[in-house]
């Protein structure tokens, strides 16, 4: 893309690359982290996080906007991600300025930029919700059509029923490398209505195996027999002190007869007796029954995130 002189004198360049080098990648990871200690709000999810490692990935392409000041130095001082994997829906987008640079009319060209790149069909995240990216979203001509909560309940004291299996369910934890391909395919029938979360793949796994926080005595499957019929994996934020409900399926055959909320309870124990001192779970708001259900658990909303996208 051509540089662009912007209102305030400076010269804005934005790259469009398949893959990013692992220098880029750090320098990318740094605005990331200055821009969520300032925003309280991390602008590109885990997935995206993870996409900015270990070199080309299919159908993702990262979008760096660099400033040029008058002595001739330049600047990463905004960065978006372009997804485009899933065959149905548009392509998915995330993008995120640096403080130190906003006013100036990056977002918006970041935003351009990616409307050019995805044939003008987009999908956006606005993480937390943020109003300058909710006015970004609008300055953009997309409209709101989802909406994913947050939602946290304490830890502390928690008190629980026993958890209840189906005749011929047995719990255990999931082994590395053993589970891997039965796991994908379980948590795929499990979102198969999901296309973000129902379409990982062993890549996908991978990375998060080779994440600090993994770690697979707090990752447990549902089995009856040798077919896995639900899973809770869990998660630690070690830093934020916060224990997740990461990713909690189950299987279609095996769903209402309690075994998600038997899962959900083995989980939150789990979570419990790593001493944090307080849980988290992502849900579509729009998801009525399971919001019903945390709910009850004691979960109450603790922010939204919101998505946008074209209306072709």
């Amino acid at each position: 893309m051509s540089n662009v002189v912007d209102g305030t004198g400076a010269v804005r360049k934005i790259e469009v690359l398949d893959a990013v080098t692992p220098e880029t990648a750090r320098a990318v990871m740094e605005l990331l982290e200055e821009a969520a200690r300032v925003d309280g709000q991390q602008a590109v999810s885990e997935q995206g996080r993870l996409q900015l490692r270990g070199g080309r990935r299919e159908g993702v392409r990262h979008l760096l906007l660099h400033e040029r000041d008058g002595d001739g130095g330049s600047t990463l001082a905004g960065y978006a991600q372009l997804e485009v994997t899933d065959p149905v829906e548009a392509p998915a987008a995330e993008l995120v300025v640096h403080p130190a640079h906003r006013g100036r009319g990056h977002g918006r060209a970041l935003g351009g930029a990616l409307l050019e790149a995805s044939g003008k069909r987009l999908r956006m995240w606005a993480h937390g919700g943020h109003p300058a990216a909710r006015h970004l979203a609008q300055v953009l001509g997309l409209s709101l059509f989802r909406e994913l909560r947050q939602m946290r309940r304490p830890l502390a004291g928690l008190a629980l029923e026993e958890p209840v299996l189906p005749a011929g369910v047995t719990v255990r934890t999931f082994r590395p490398g053993q589970d891997d391909a039965a796991w994908l395919a379980a948590n795929a029938a499990a979102f198969a209505h999901h296309p973000e979360q129902g379409s990982l793949t062993q890549r996908d796994l991978d990375d998060r195996m080779a994440e600090a926080w993994f770690d697979p005595e707090g990752f447990f499957l549902a089995v009856e027999g040798e077919r896995i019929a639900g899973f809770h994996w869990t998660k630690v934020h070690a830093n934020e002190q916060l224990g997740e409900v990461y990713v909690l399926g189950v299987v279609p055959g095996a769903q209402g007869g309690g075994l998600g909320k038997a899962l959900t309870t083995i989980g939150l124990r789990h979570l419990a007796a790593t001493g944090m001192p307080t849980a988290m779970l992502y849900v579509d708001a729009d998801n009525a029954p399971a919001v019903r259900v945390y709910e009850r658990l004691g979960f109450v909303t603790h922010e939204t995130d919101l998505m946008y996208r074209t209306e072709t």
